[in-house]
Formats: structure tokens, C-alpha cells, sequence
């Protein structure tokens, strides 16, 4: 595999971010002066400059990204389109922008914590591996458990006999998740399933072989108003 595909950005940002309790979606709030989203950019300019970005937001929205960064001078090779109804959908408008022959990355735009190096790191994986993702060991202790009801009609949350989860096995997955454009695009051609849940699950439902490689702790995903107080103090 050639060294010299283009290398492109999906920046998947179309979500609402209804957790934050904000009132805008969470990958516009600031920290640090920024929008999470402008330094989830940043990252990927700094470590790959010649990157095209494709910027996955929701339709309401796309005016308020293009005024933001118009202000904040935020300069690169950046095409905006409109998210769909789920993640996978939004991937799918995406790669529409993607020619074949090239390198795809997909990003959360709410994981503004990766290092340069990662980026870099997994980009060059993918000049000789069709899939490269990276995963995180889970380091808490997992319970198996089901909802019930109790006898004050409260939820509560009970053992299943005999199920038990080997935590050595059980790892994160994280983002960027970085393909040969082709393959990615041939896989997004499955139909739908709510089993996707990153791309990784479509492209391997499709049959294509994963590389798995170490991830980063502080990668995180911004979910919650406790995430964003981490991020502000990591972004520092």
C-alpha cells in the first residue's frame, strides 16, 4: 500500500448532547477559550497538516460552526454536511466526500484529549493495515446484572447467577478509527443495524479483519459535565 493516499478527517459532531443539560450541543461549548470541537481540530492539524476534515454536524447547526470559526480564524481544508438520523448514517454522508484510493480517519468530535502522536500513530498503521483502531484495557471490575423492581417499587439492580465478566478480555474502544477509504466506504454498503456502534463494528460485520492497537487513557469521550471539567484541566 502506497505511503501517498490523501488522507482524509470525519469528524462526527452530529450529536445534540442532551447529558450536557447545556443549551448547546456539547461539542460547541468552550473551555479554554475554544469549542471542544475547535481543539479536537487542532489536534489533527497539528499532527497531520495536509489532512482534509469533513465536519459531520447537526443541520441546525452548520451556521453556527461557520460563524464560529470565521471568528476564531479557525483555517483548514473543511467540508461540512449534515448528520443523520443516527451515527452510522452520519459516517455514511460522510464518506459520500471520501474518493477510493485514500485513508480515512473517523473521529468523535467530542475526544479532544488525543495526543498528536496517536493520530500519527494510527495513520501510519493504516499505509499497510486496512483497519487500525485503538482500545484501552477496561480497568474497573464489571458486574453482570439485571433491573428489577422492588417491593417499593423502586429500580434496583440484582446479580445474574452464574454470569461473570473476565475483565482481562474486555477492552475500550476509542477513536480515530482509520481505514483504507475503500474498504470503509464497501462496508458501509451493510444495512443498518442497531449493533453498530462505531465502525469498527460495521467494518467487521462486513469481514474485514481489525488491527487492534493501544489507545490512550485520557482519550475520553465528552459525555457529561464532570468530562467537560476534566478536559478544561487536561487542555491547560
Amino acid at each position: 500500500m502506497s505511503s501517498d493516499r490523501k488522507k482524509y478527517l470525519i469528524l462526527v459532531a452530529g450529536g445534540s448532547g442532551t447529558r450536557m443539560g447545556a443549551a448547546i450541543p456539547k461539542q460547541f461549548l468552550e473551555t479554554g477559550g475554544k469549542a471542544i470541537l475547535h481543539h479536537t481540530v487542532e489536534k489533527f492539524m497539528s499532527a497531520i497538516p495536509d489532512l482534509d476534515i469533513i465536519t459531520v454536524l447537526p443541520e441546525e447547526w452548520i451556521r453556527f460552526w461557520k460563524d464560529y470559526c470565521y471568528r476564531k480564524n479557525l483555517i483548514c481544508r473543511q467540508t461540512i454536511v449534515p448528520g443523520g438520523i443516527t451515527r452510522f448514517h452520519s459516517v455514511k454522508n460522510a464518506l459520500g466526500k471520501v474518493p477510493d484510493g485514500a485513508i480515512v480517519a473517523v473521529h468523535d468530535g467530542v475526544r479532544p484529549l488525543l495526543t498528536p502522536d496517536l493520530a500519527r500513530k494510527l495513520f501510519s498503521l493504516s499505509v499497510t493495515f486496512p483497519a487500525a483502531v485503538p482500545v484501552v484495557p477496561v480497568v474497573d471490575t464489571l458486574k453482570v446484572l439485571k433491573k428489577v423492581r422492588n417491593a417499593e417499587g423502586a429500580d434496583v439492580y440484582e446479580t445474574i447467577p452464574g454470569e461473570t465478566a473476565d475483565r482481562s478480555r474486555l477492552f475500550a474502544a476509542q477513536t480515530p478509527q482509520v481505514f483504507w477509504s475503500e474498504v470503509l466506504k464497501d462496508a458501509y454498503s451493510t444495512p443498518y443495524s442497531t449493533d453498530f456502534t462505531d465502525d469498527a463494528s460495521v467494518a467487521e460485520r462486513h469481514g474485514v479483519k481489525i488491527l487492534y492497537c493501544s489507545g490512550e487513557r485520557y482519550n475520553i469521550k465528552i459525555t457529561a459535565p464532570e468530562d467537560m471539567e476534566i478536559a478544561g484541566l487536561l487542555l491547560k
